[in-house]
């Protein structure tokens, strides 16, 4: 059960994730989260870093689209525009129609699309569901919606039973 919540990367920032891995990979297709990934919660500033991040992207031949729970279109859409991207608002992530509908915008499969997010019950619950490669970035910053602050304490714990059930299992492997 503990697989569908484990990243299959970590990294601090979205604009750490080297490209070349991802070409490396096989990507040719990104689904990435709005809030605290791109930008801030319930902003539309995208930081210089980030905006070069995409530039360098589009380069590689990388194609990107939001996919974010967020229900103000006009929100979503400003950010997409700025990168010039397309998005998929209201995704209601971790389903996985929101994922397939990411997929069919960009024109990839389940091997060559990876989805990057902040949040382990939205973001890479459902990518892992759809066996997409998954990233996890730290958020941007601890302001969020009332509803993610507690989700993150759901994740703490969760993050906390993982560690916990990784070290039984290896200890009790060695028992044996």
């Amino acid at each position: 059960m503990f697989e569908l919540f484990s990243p299959g990367y970590q990294v601090d920032s979205i604009d750490s994730i080297k490209i070349e891995m991802l070409k490396q990979a096989g990507i040719r297709g990104l689904m990435i989260d709005l809030d605290n990934t791109m930008t801030p919660w319930n902003d539309v500033e995208v930081g210089p870093k980030v905006a070069d991040w995409f530039k360098r992207l589009q380069k590689a031949g990388i194609r990107a689209c939001i996919l974010s729970n967020n229900k103000k279109r006009q929100r979503v859409a400003i950010v997409a525009e700025k990168l010039g991207i397309p998005f998929v608002f209201r995704a209601s992530k971790p389903r996985q129609r929101a994922f397939q509908a990411g997929m069919d915008i960009l024109g990839t499969g389940l091997k060559d699309t990876a989805v990057i997010g902040d949040q382990l019950f939205t973001d890479i619950l459902g990518g892992n569901r759809m066996r997409l490669l998954t990233i996890l970035v730290l958020p941007i910053s601890e302001r969020e919606w009332i509803g993610t602050r507690f989700m993150r304490q759901l994740e703490r714990g969760l993050v906390w039973a993982m560690k916990h059930f990784a070290r039984y299992q290896l200890h009790d492997s060695k028992v044996r």
